[in-house]
């Protein structure tokens, strides 16, 4: 029997969650990134693997969606994932009645918060703030990107993905309404040809779409990461109060992750990396953990959201401040837009990556009349429980990343 074809248009998370996703349903996938995998949104954010709490009171059901996909990665990803768990961290002068609402809309949604004494979570991490007034406990986790993307990669390629690292799209023919081939360049060099094509380039997806004659408008906002030398914090620190800058701690083995900001940007490749970013970003996160403001800094990097400028738009209609509301992910069938054979994914989060990947495998499946429902959330990745086996992988697919320079070792120098 002939296997319908699809192509994959960039290799983050969400890309290659597409393609291993597509391969498991015995589409016949490959998948083209510019540069290394990860090597985009994916591998430059803090790594939290979000519990659903910080958006349980203003959207339940982006934290429902949150907290599944993190019970889900926990189950597939091994050693991707660091089970820290989460401290919700309310200083003195934060809005009491918002902790309350927190931490109501957690159990209701099945989230396992706890409200937990003080100075036990002072002896899970010593340097607390000496203001701190309350401590809620979530199940929070940290996440490493590059081995992430790596193993879901690898996934996709034994179940027959083709994967292709620096190989940039160059070009989209269309003809009669339908992509018939994709020029790609760099390692590729050639056309490739499918029936089916998935845009999967985040913050550039809206270059990629153009390419086929079809508007996606994107509205990226650069956040800044600034990972500081502090070993052992243990879990992950959020602030308890309106979601803001500053206001996540990352623990990592070595050092801890401080973010993060959210400025708009014309150019996801062109910006500045404003020095206020990086202070503000210290300055807040110490309102919790005091000693990062005098820990050394070991290095800093700016991530570009994919956001999708109408629904950001509609969520800045609904609240002048909508950092609250947990970010949905977009699918779009440009059918509609004149082309047959195409569609374009963006928004979300790294968290529910799986979930965005199905809905899209669902959709393209659809479109080839490919009858097969999605295995993904019930087959471990490759290498899942050898952190040396995951970072062979890092290796072998150019993914290493700075949001976990300090955990994914070289392998050549073990």
């Amino acid at each position: 029997m002939r296997r319908s074809t699809a192509l994959v248009i960039g290799g983050g998370v969400t890309g290659v969650g597409v393609a291993r996703d597509l391969a498991m349903r015995g589409v016949d996938v490959t998948l083209i990134e510019r540069g290394g995998l990860s090597s985009g949104t994916s591998g430059r954010s803090h790594g939290l693997l979000h519990s659903g709490a910080r958006y349980a009171e203003a959207d339940p059901l982006g934290a429902e969606e949150c907290i599944v996909e993190n019970r889900t990665l926990r189950e597939i990803a091994g050693e991707c994932v660091a089970d820290t768990g989460g401290f919700f961290v309310q200083v003195d002068g934060d809005d009491r009645d918002y902790y309350e609402r927190k931490l109501r809309a957690c159990r209701d949604l099945g989230i396992d918060a706890e409200d937990v004494d003080v100075e036990v979570a002072r002896n899970a991490v010593p340097d607390l703030a000496d203001d701190v007034v309350r401590v809620m406990r979530v199940p929070d986790a940290v996440v490493y990107p590059s081995r992430l993307v790596a193993a879901t990669a690898e996934s996709a390629a034994e179940h027959g993905a083709e994967i292709r690292t620096h190989a940039p799209l160059e070009g989209l023919r269309v003809e009669d309404g339908r992509i018939v081939a994709a020029d790609v360049g760099g390692s590729v060099g050639g056309r490739i040809e499918a029936e089916y094509v998935v845009n999967a380039a985040g913050a550039w997806a809206g270059r990629c779409a153009a390419l086929a004659g079809v508007e996606v408008r994107m509205r990226p906002t650069k956040g800044v990461m600034v990972s500081v030398d502090y070993p052992g914090l243990g879990p992950v620190l959020n602030r308890c109060r309106k979601p803001d800058d500053g206001d996540i701690v990352v623990p990592h083995e070595s050092e801890a992750v401080l973010g993060t900001t959210s400025v708009e940007v014309d150019d996801p490749d062109e910006f500045d990396e404003e020095p206020w970013e990086v202070e503000t970003t210290v300055e807040q996160c110490a309102r919790m953990l005091p000693a990062v403001a005098d820990a050394p800094v070991v290095r800093t990097w700016w991530g570009v959201r994919p956001l999708y400028a109408p629904d950001e738009e509609a969520r800045r209609e609904a609240d002048e401040d909508a950092r609250g509301i947990s970010r949905d992910f977009v699918l779009l069938d440009h059918a509609a837009g004149g082309v047959e054979n195409f569609a374009t994914i963006v928004g979300g989060k790294l968290t529910t990556y799986r979930g965005m990947a199905e809905a899209t495998a669902d959709l393209t499946c659809e479109k080839l009349g490919v009858e097969a429902t999605c295995e993904t959330m019930n087959e471990r990745l490759p290498g899942a429980d050898d952190p040396a086996a995951l970072d062979e992988l890092v290796k072998k697919y150019d993914a290493r990343s700075p949001s976990d320079e300090d955990v994914v070792a070289e392998p050549d120098a073990r």
